[in-house]
């Protein structure tokens, strides 16, 4: 693309042209003076060949003045100073004339070529800032990556006759695309690389010596980089960098504006799908813990029949109510679940030693552990826990439960302690197989399971439970495979600032 000298009239001609046309201007000029040449003073002739010298200066540029300057000096000389249609000067006085008349002949194109040069100059960047700010606005309504990489592909092509790409990033590094493809990244992926490192525009042409280059600019913000701005076969590639650069900031504050939408909108609909849980789990709940009441009261009400039902009848009645039973303690869970999540749920702190509350979730759970051997391992001096003993109660009987309902018949299961410097950590072990290693981080989400497959009844709420009461007493819980098999979870609470016990004085 050829770039333009600011004089629209100068652009539509070659510079042989123009050095012709201003040749010919001197000429016409000073030989029609020569028919005046008897009746005009020398000092009125000179007034025309300047208007020459201002008029070339306005209409074809600095380097055509200087020539019309000094042609027109020479042509004076020529045409109107004894001797005439000769370069001879009889009178020195004639040379202080040249003189005064050359320098202002310069001055006058100097200064007449550089205003016309800075408006032309002032006029290229209101042009450039107005394409910049249509060009903002279109970004502005941009929703997709590949609508800004339209917009820009438009507008590069206008200013600059170029064809750009946006190079996307992920985590700092370039990815090649279908979107690169016939750009100069195939095989100016270094340079790009380069920028997005340094964090720099890179300019091919630094490298390869051509009046031609390739730019590539990061796009980056004060967060995080977002890809990289590629122009190619630009020419002239240093008149328009800071048109790029400035394009390369707008592209980096709509992509940053679309991703932080992306995450807005990803945000919105997990808070709504998990209200939406949360308020299908609550109804369900409330609708299905009155059948299943009455149906334990109906189950136990057979074994008081009289007479007494057969045996296999009776057996058939325990079941069901063993049955309805497991299946109110799982409906429990979930109504709790709803309630935890919709933070309707204020915790009643109090202090009290966890031993104490760890004896009494083991009480509930004493069916439940008939085929194992508890282990409790918690150390008397432990310092009391401001905790609510009714939830937290619930996360020792859902890990102990758990525990037991994947663990071998006959194998223990450890409950402990340990006192930290800033919390209490409390653990249950087990012998069972363990968690699945490439899950380990999602059992504590709602209805996951350690065994997808397993037989073993439950929905998957226990542990979710526990991490919401937990979380909620400022704490944290995780799981994690032993090195001598099975598994555990680790519970950690904070210690706080328990109350001084007074002694009893003796009587």
């Amino acid at each position: 693309m050829q770039m333009k000298s600011g004089f629209p009239i100068a652009d539509r001609f070659s510079p042989l042209q123009r050095y012709f046309l201003t040749a010919l201007f001197c000429v016409v000029c000073a030989f029609s003076m020569t028919f005046f040449a008897d009746d005009f003073d020398h000092a009125n002739i000179v007034m025309p060949l300047l208007l020459v010298v201002l008029l070339v200066s306005v209409t074809l540029g600095r380097d055509c003045a200087v020539f019309s300057a000094v042609l027109c000096v020479s042509l004076f000389d020529y045409l109107f100073v004894p001797p005439r249609f000769s370069f001879a000067v009889n009178d020195p006085q004639y040379l202080v004339t040249f003189f005064v008349m050359l320098v202002v002949a310069l001055t006058t194109a100097h200064m007449a070529s550089g205003l016309k040069q800075a408006a032309a100059d002032a006029l290229k960047r209101q042009e450039i800032t107005e394409a910049l700010y249509k060009v903002a606005k279109d970004l502005a309504g941009a929703l997709t990556g590949a609508q800004v990489n339209e917009i820009i592909s438009k507008f590069v092509l206008q200013q600059t006759a170029s064809k750009s790409w946006l190079i996307e990033t992920q985590d700092n590094k370039i990815v090649s695309d279908d979107m690169t493809k016939g750009s100069p990244f195939s095989i100016e992926s270094h340079m790009a690389t380069i920028a997005l490192r340094d964090m720099r525009t890179v300019n091919s042409s630094a490298l390869n010596g051509a009046d031609w280059a390739s730019l590539y600019v990061p796009l980056s913000t004060s967060l995080r980089t977002y890809g990289v701005l590629s122009v190619s076969n630009i020419q002239n590639p240093e008149t328009s960098l800071k048109m790029i650069e400035a394009l390369a900031s707008l592209i980096a504050i709509t992509l940053e504006r679309l991703h932080y939408v992306q995450v807005a909108h990803k945000t919105e609909l997990e808070i709504m799908s998990e209200r939406l849980r949360s308020s299908i789990l609550s109804a369900l709940s409330h609708d299905i813990r009155t059948p299943l009441t009455v149906l334990v009261g109906l189950a136990d009400s057979l074994s008081m029949v009289k007479p007494s039902l057969p045996e296999q009848a009776l057996e058939t009645s325990s079941a069901i109510a063993q049955q309805a039973m497991r299946l109110s303690n799982l409906v429990s869970n979930l109504l709790e679940m709803a309630r935890l999540n919709s933070g309707e749920v204020k915790l009643r702190y109090e202090w009290h030693h966890l031993q104490d509350v760890v004896s009494s979730s083991l009480q509930h759970l004493s069916l439940a552990l008939l085929e194992h051997q508890v282990i409790t391992n918690i150390p008397f001096n432990l310092p009391l826990l401001e905790i609510d003993a009714v939830l937290i109660e619930r996360v020792v009987s859902n890990l102990v439960e758990n525990a037991a309902k994947y663990s071998p018949k006959g194998s223990p299961i450890e409950i402990g302690a340990i006192e930290h410097q800033k919390d209490i950590e409390i653990y249950v072990m087990d012998q069972g197989p363990g968690f699945d290693s490439h899950q380990i981080e999602e059992i504590f989400s709602l209805f996951v399971r350690g065994q997808k497959e397993s037989n073993k009844p439950g929905f998957g709420v226990g542990l979710a439970i526990s991490q919401v009461i937990v979380k909620a007493h400022r704490g944290h819980i995780y799981a994690e495979n032993n090195l001598d098999g099975g598994g555990s979870v680790h519970v950690l609470l904070p210690k706080g600032t328990p109350p001084v016990l007074e002694q009893e004085g003796n009587v």
